[in-house]
């Protein structure tokens, strides 16, 4: 992008810090994203973006520039269920988001419209809505609306470290439903069956995981949820088991292994599959650039989640990363917190990247 770069406006630290803490307050759990989406809006109206909306999946969309090249840094404004009070103690920051992913997302928001930017260049800052419910409402939106040359998502990995990709997920309901027979007979109870399935399942992860000593390369399993139990007549049983599935297992390959056995029923759900993304693309090469200006080394990641990076990767198909601060170890718990000076090194790191494209 060789074209003569518009000048942006420098924002203070004060402004920057001011945009997570701002966002953090407001609650915006899956599915009640509007007022955290509102707020976004406005905040990319008044500093500086050309367009800033919510558009019809309640996303907060801001745009910078008027080119046919697009680059969109997706990230996501809803959170993990479960509020607690935000605060600050020195530079920490405690709050619901603060990590996942409301830290990345105002990176995104405060870097991109202080980068300079060639005039051939749209520069497409999303807040998705439903990130972390089954349906990623926004990233499906995202996908019809625009075509880019370059992704970025907001995923917290550390001010200094990239992320490649994430695993698959598929969940699984096996049920059951028979006639009762005596406890001195032989007729295997519902819980008994239920075991020997959850056997069978442990059974073939064992095998898929021989040799694979990389989390990343393993087929994590979880049975999450079992109940059995009986009218008088019949029995029955119900059991819920999770699945990380690693790049080389097809969600197919797994749902046709463990299909259904003794007159049981298994319903396959929430498929995604895990996606890979390229090492060495433009979009790697200008942040490992920008995050040794800044005196960091930095370092590759694959996470054991998923993200929007697993629907947008294969439509957009382009060169993508997932990057953010703030230390993932802290996703979904109490004790949420990001350090202020990562944020705003990490604003600092991608503004550099963007300007390296």
């Amino acid at each position: 992008m060789s074209q003569t770069e518009v000048s942006r406006a420098t924002l203070a630290d004060e402004v920057v810090e001011d945009l997570l803490v701002d966002l953090v307050s407001v609650e915006s759990p899956s599915m009640q994203e509007q007022k955290a989406s509102r707020f976004l809006a406005d905040w990319m109206g008044a500093h500086g973006y050309d367009e800033a909306f919510v558009d019809e999946s309640d996303s907060a969309v801001g745009i910078i520039g008027h080119g046919s090249r697009e680059i969109v840094l997706l990230g996501h404004i809803d959170t993990f269920g479960g509020n607690f009070p935000v605060r600050r103690e020195e530079r920490i920051l405690y709050g619901r988001g603060s990590v996942d992913a409301k830290g990345p997302l105002a990176t995104f928001a405060a870097a991109a419209t202080q980068a300079n930017l060639p005039p051939d260049v749209r520069l497409i800052v999303i807040g998705a809505t439903e990130e972390e419910s089954p349906a990623s409402r926004g990233a499906h939106h995202a996908m019809t609306q625009y075509r880019p040359e370059v992704c970025v998502i907001g995923e917290p990995s550390q001010w200094d470290r990239i992320t490649l990709g994430y695993k698959g997920k598929m969940k699984l309901t096996w049920r059951w439903r028979g006639d009762l027979g005596h406890s001195a007979g032989q007729v295997a109870t519902a819980a008994e069956l239920a075991f020997d399935y959850w056997r069978r399942v442990q059974d073939y992860a064992a095998q898929v995981n021989e040799g694979r000593d990389r989390i990343f390369d393993q087929l994590d399993i979880a049975c999450e949820q079992i109940q059995t139990g009986h009218d008088g007549i019949y029995g029955w049983g119900w059991m819920d088991i999770g699945f990380r599935l690693p790049p080389r297992l097809t969600l197919t390959e797994l749902a046709a292994t463990l299909k259904s056995d003794n007159d049981a029923t298994v319903e396959v759900h929430g498929e995604i599959n895990a996606y890979v993304c390229e090492r060495d693309s433009v979009i790697s090469r200008a942040l490992r650039g920008a995050i040794r200006s800044e005196g960091g080394q930095p370092a590759f990641v694959h996470k054991t989640g998923t993200s929007d990076m697993n629907f947008v990767g294969p439509v957009w198909n382009c060169p993508i990363v997932a990057y953010g601060p703030g230390d993932s170890a802290l996703d979904h718990t109490p004790h949420e917190h990001i350090d202020l000076d990562e944020y705003l090194r990490a604003v600092r790191v991608l503004k550099n990247a963007l300007e390296r494209l």
